[in-house]
């Protein structure tokens, strides 16, 4: 990704009518760059970084990126197969009918405290879901106004659901697990309350779940929804939010290489993307409330969650087709707060897998030194995808961060357990 201006981001599908592509960015810098993504029959295949170096043209942007992604389109449309006759849809948006016609019921919670600034717009997206059965869950998580309530009560007429649930313990793993117990469909999925997701987004993930055995979970694919500022493009590529645009099965099977697996969590997708089968979650106890945004351990909470999965024996998919787009904080200050809490919550989490089973220790004793290269190397798959001009401030705050994770989850542990538990600490 571009690190010297901001980025614009294009939608284009080859036979469809080239894009506008915008000469400024809001503050009125000229766009550096094009993140063009690519759909076939409105289905995500790739994305495409490219320089603009004062070319405003979207036909020749839509045909460089279509280049690139050559091979995927071809082989989307071979698997399609000849066209259908007298002007039928394709074979994959056929398919998608008959899955809709059968789809599960599905509920999708989105936690939110304070976010009305954003959340209107995510439940917009959410109640234009192509998906036949759903319900949306709205858990305010202690929230100083009104706003949350208003934006569910203007949306009481919707087609689907919208219900305003509210949990007054601060927490983003309370919240999910109190959507999580009031959700009625077989399906739970979660996204953040600034997050927009495509059409077809809950329909990808449900249909996911029947590419393989047992799958538990399925992840999507995050990809932003504006690189305007510095911040928003530092951010995108320092976390590495896309997961890739291939799908992946993961099972206890450690791949090949992967040395740290299944430690490493974060390659099995994020939290602003997710869903599961709700028995299933709930079978495992949802989501650890001593981790997660607004408790001591910061976040986390869905990396465990992820491994959880893996680690009962279930399978887990990972679905780049089931898209959102993602609101990334746009100042700079936000951002080192930002890195210094994905620190906390990594080290967090891991300090939870071990204090769950402290059989653990020695298997992650043993991957000791591939954990510190894999954090400290410049050449480690964490570190070399990180842009030149990325503040090197960043990435000491990440690394002070994980010092402090799990002291800050044992901390959070007993806070929990004093405020909440039957017979804490009052």
């Amino acid at each position: 990704m571009a690190d010297h201006g901001p980025v614009c981001l294009l939608d284009v599908e080859p036979d469809a009518p080239a894009p506008a592509v915008p000469a400024h960015a809001a503050d009125g810098r000229p766009y550096a760059g094009a993140a063009v993504a690519v759909r076939v029959h409105g289905e995500l295949v790739g994305v495409v970084e490219l320089p603009l170096d004062g070319e405003a043209d979207g036909a020749g942007l839509a045909a460089r990126a279509a280049d690139a992604l050559r091979e995927r389109i071809e082989a989307h449309l071979r698997a399609d197969g000849p066209p259908a006759p007298d002007g039928a849809p394709p074979r994959c948006r056929r398919e998608h009918a008959r899955f809709l016609a059968r789809a599960p019921a599905a509920s999708v919670v989105v936690a939110t405290r304070d976010g009305e600034r954003t959340l209107g717009a995510t439940l917009d997206a959410l109640l234009a879901l192509d998906y036949p059965r759903f319900e949306v869950l709205v858990v305010d998580n202690g929230s100083r106004g009104d706003g949350a309530r208003s934006l569910v009560a203007e949306r009481a007429e919707a087609a689907h659901p919208v219900r305003y649930v509210r949990e007054p313990r601060h927490g983003l793993a309370l919240a999910h697990n109190r959507g999580l117990a009031e959700a009625d469909g077989a399906i739970v999925a979660f996204t953040d309350d600034d997050a927009v997701p495509d059409r077809a987004w809950l329909a990808q993930l449900a249909k996911a779940f029947e590419v393989a055995p047992d799958v538990a979970c399925v992840t999507g694919l995050v990809l932003p929804a504006e690189l305007e500022s510095d911040a928003q493009i530092w951010v995108d590529a320092m976390w590495g939010f896309t997961k890739g645009f291939d799908r992946r099965v993961f099972d206890r099977r450690r791949p090949p290489g992967a040395l740290l697996y299944p430690y490493t969590a974060g390659v099995f997708g994020s939290g602003a993307n997710m869903a599961f089968r709700t028995a299933a979650l709930r079978e495992l106890g949802g989501f650890d409330p001593a981790l997660g945004a607004g408790s001591p351990a910061r976040g986390g909470d869905d990396l465990a969650a992820f491994f959880d999965v893996i680690a009962a024996g279930h399978r887990l998919v990972y679905e780049p087709t089931a898209v959102v787009r993602h609101r990334h904080r746009a100042d700079y200050d936000s951002l080192r707060r930002q890195a210094y809490s994905y620190g906390v919550g990594l080290s967090a989490y891991l300090a939870k897998t071990l204090v769950d089973h402290p059989g653990r220790v020695l298997d992650v004793s043993a991957r000791a030194p591939w954990a510190l290269a894999y954090v400290l190397s410049p050449r480690s798959p964490k570190n070399a995808r990180r842009p030149t001009a990325l503040p090197a401030e960043l990435a000491r705050l990440e690394r002070r961060g994980m010092v402090v994770g799990p002291f800050a989850y044992l901390r959070s542990r007993w806070w929990r357990r004093a405020l909440y538990e039957p017979g804490g600490v009052r």
